[in-house]
């Protein structure tokens, strides 16, 4: 499902090793819970994996 991601204030890029907390806001509603795992992908590569905190509605 594609998303739009939002650094942290002050944040311009986050580089290998990095953690942060971020908002991202789906394009489409689908059944999501907290502490479910998830990947970051761009071009058909990896770049990012994390774990649902928060819902927000």
């Amino acid at each position: 499902v594609t998303g739009v991601v939002s650094l942290p204030e002050g944040t311009e890029m986050v580089m290998p090793g990095d953690n942060v907390t971020v908002d991202v806001e789906l394009i489409v509603p689908i059944a999501m819970e907290a502490q479910l795992r998830f990947a970051i992908r761009e071009g058909g590569r990896t770049v990012g994996a994390g774990v649902v905190a928060e819902i927000i509605e």
